[in-house]
């Protein structure tokens, strides 16, 4: 680990975990049902290659990314099971997806009439038709369109119709009334259809819990795969208990002992009132460990402290009980004895989503992965 990066912030990637989140799913839905493993945004900050092998190992069938660029990322490292591009690519990339063997998402008629001159006479382009139910980002609202866009792909030798999709933007909501109105709006889509494709899925994680009518033939495994609740209120709907995968580490650099009425970082907002520990830490919020954390606590020998002052750019401080050494073990985010700052605590003092704080660990903090309880590897995006 040591040699592998060189500034003591880490990501920690307990892939064992996310096997057992996808198998634990797995189990859960029919055996006729395939998985999807959702591995955009870099896995969500987890590490999108290992994470789909290990998404593979534990039973997913196929991959979905937010645009081409992953996708092609994936398969130059070796991964070749189905992967859907969820998100919108130009026409005149067609043909390099058709190359790599890349389905993409259909929403536009004009697109599918462009995009055909651009496939090559002996490649076929796998697409799946997306539907708007109420999500309002990209898809077909209207039968006529989507009878066209069938017409369009079935006509034509550069395409291969492999699935029909949507997307709930509430079922993770104990409202169910939107989420009702969506699945219906999505029957009566999918009746445009001449025949069904080989794939029709809607979804998500929160879905898949919560609404088997909603399961067709796929699902979708997006953030729970990583061990979290897509939302707080479905922590008491979970049908099993999930292991979150991330842990944040790093290691004390500096300790100094400051004297009452010493400030500390920019704008001197932290004043001591009494003589004090101070220690820095090399994370900061080009990190993603962002200014609003100021205040919030870690952990060090089981033992949780506030960060002080502001949090910079590469550094934040941490007052201390008592003098530690430097090079002591400091965990953001995880656990150290009996105590835990999980996910959702960084989620609920930045009043955002869990998604939001794993996605926003750059990439400048390597990630190193764990199996069986050992490091199989380390990503630095750096070296």
């Amino acid at each position: 680990m040591v040699s592998a990066f060189y500034r003591d912030t880490w990501a920690e990637i307990n892939l064992d975990h996310i096997y057992d989140n996808v198998f634990a799913m797995k189990q859960y839905i029919r055996e006729d049902m395939k998985l999807c493993a959702v591995v955009k945004a870099n896995g969500y900050g987890h590490g999108a290659f290992e994470v789909a092998q290990t998404a593979i190992e534990a039973g997913a069938e196929w991959l979905a990314v937010a645009f081409l660029d992953e996708a092609v990322a994936l398969r130059k490292k070796g991964i070749q099971v189905p992967i859907l591009i969820l998100g919108a690519i130009r026409a005149g990339d067609a043909g390099l997806a058709a190359e790599y063997d890349i389905s993409v998402t259909v929403f536009s008629n004009e697109w599918l009439q462009e995009a055909e001159s651009y496939i090559p006479n002996n490649a076929s382009l796998p697409v799946h038709i997306k539907c708007d139910t109420g999500m309002g980002r990209l898809g077909y609202r209207e039968i006529e369109q989507i009878k066209r866009a069938e017409q369009l792909i079935k006509q034509s030798s550069a395409f291969t119709l492999e699935g029909c999709f949507t997307h709930f933007a509430t079922a993770d909501e104990i409202d169910t009334e939107y989420y009702e109105k969506q699945y219906a709006k999505f029957i009566e889509l999918l009746s445009a259809l001449s025949e069904l494709p080989p794939l029709v899925h809607s979804s998500n994680s929160a879905s898949s819990f919560r609404f088997e009518k909603a399961w067709f033939n796929g699902i979708r495994l997006g953030i729970s795969m990583y061990g979290l609740s897509p939302s707080p209120e479905m922590k008491e709907l979970l049908p099993y208990p999930l292991k979150e995968a991330l842990t944040l580490h790093t290691k004390i650099v500096n300790v100094k002992q400051i004297e009452a009425g010493a400030s500390v970082s920019y704008g001197a907002t932290y004043q001591a009132d009494k003589q004090e520990w101070i220690a820095t830490l090399p994370i900061g919020y080009a990190d993603g460990w962002i200014r609003k954390l100021s205040g919030q606590e870690v952990i060090i020998d089981g033992i949780r402290m506030p960060i002080v002052g502001r949090v910079c750019m590469d550094q934040c401080m941490v007052r201390l009980p008592k003098y530690y050494p430097v090079g002591t073990h400091v965990t953001l985010i995880g656990k150290d004895g009996k105590e835990k700052v999980s996910v959702d605590e960084i989620a609920e003092r930045l009043q955002t989503i869990n998604y939001e704080v794993i996605c926003s660990i750059s990439s400048r903090v390597p990630r190193v992965f764990k199996r069986n309880g050992s490091v199989q590897s380390v990503s630095n995006s750096l070296l």
